[in-house]
């Protein structure tokens, strides 16, 4: 059992200079194919098979050993939102937070490994576009979609806290549970949005579904690829999963009550058409596709108040 006091991160750093890359796995402790495809690359770094040449590369196998440990998605709360330092922390993943956050700040780039609930092929989430808001300001647009590119997928989603902006705006207009966290977008907050506010930049690789035995060889492929890419080791560097399906996150719905249901067992990135009944509410009123599109991150037992699915169209931002 790895222990829940403290997190081991392994460090190698080349002798010439180079990028400074982080590469985090179990964010949520189910969700174990980053946390192999690390130990199988750290592996391979022990036995002189792989040579940090440039650069500097922190490996963190296990981000949540309270979650890992237990084989479940949180320890306390969600990792991976309201990822920021505390001075005061409430609760274990802000304990974690004060260790994470500062190896993230010291770091240039971010490849975060995860894995989700549902049958699917692997996907990237990345940025967004370059700008000056308030939201997400952002300046490497163009290095982070070289390292979506790379990674292995070829489906690429971005979005993430826009929608999720507007869903925060919806639940305050609602006021179910005033002053609650996930009425703060702050709450959207995880690893990569924390390194962009950094200054740096990075993305979320989805390997597959939990217990798909390939989604260990996604996360491995992606590091390799991701050393090659960035000139850290000296490794062949295959070339993008072209064509590239590009797809944005255009709405958060959230689930209001427990007899909230869905009509269907739905999957992420199931197509839905224009108007398709996709939820019944407990008090009877139904939830349709206002247009076409997918369905993103479905989760049954979301709890009301929470996020329950997003909804995605095509993106007009190619890569």
């Amino acid at each position: 059992m790895i222990s829940n006091g403290f997190l081991r991160a392994h460090q190698c750093v080349g002798l010439a200079p180079g990028a400074q890359l982080i590469v985090t796995g179990a964010v949520h402790g189910n969700e174990t194919a980053g946390t192999r495809g690390i130990r199988r690359v750290l592996a391979e770094i022990d036995g002189g098979e792989v040579e940090i040449v440039r650069g500097r590369v922190t490996f963190v196998p296990v981000c949540n050993p309270l979650a890992y440990n237990h084989v479940r998605r949180m320890g306390e709360r969600n990792l991976n939102r309201r990822l920021q330092p505390s001075a005061t922390p409430q609760d274990y993943e802000d304990r974690v937070a004060g260790a994470l956050c500062p190896l993230l700040a010291a770091h240039e780039v971010l490849l975060d490994l995860h894995s989700f609930r549902s049958p699917g092929r692997p996907f990237v989430m990345r940025g967004p576009a370059d700008n000056r808001g308030a939201l997400e300001p952002f300046a490497f647009e163009a290095a982070e979609a070289r390292l979506a590119m790379h990674a292995g997928p070829n489906r690429v989603v971005e979005g993430w806290m826009s929608a999720y902006a507007a869903g925060v705006a919806r639940r305050r207009s609602r006021a179910l549970t005033p002053g609650a966290v996930h009425e703060d977008p702050s709450y959207g907050v995880g690893t990569t949005e924390y390194m962009r506010a950094q200054g740096g930049y990075g993305i979320t690789l989805e390997c597959g579904q939990h217990d798909d035995p390939r989604a260990p060889d996604v996360a491995y492929t992606a590091i390799r690829q991701t050393l090659a890419l960035l000139g850290l080791a000296e490794l062949p560097l295959a070339p993008p999963a072209a064509p590239f399906e590009c797809l944005a996150l255009s709405e958060v719905v959230d689930r209001h009550a427990e007899g909230d249901r869905f009509v269907k067992a739905w999957t992420s990135f199931d197509p839905l058409a224009a108007g398709e009944l996709i939820a019944v509410r407990a008090d009877g009123s139904e939830v349709h596709a206002a247009q076409a599109g997918y369905i993103v991150f479905p989760d049954v037992s979301a709890l009301p108040g929470h996020e329950w699915f997003y909804l995605a169209q095509a993106s007009s931002r190619p890569l």
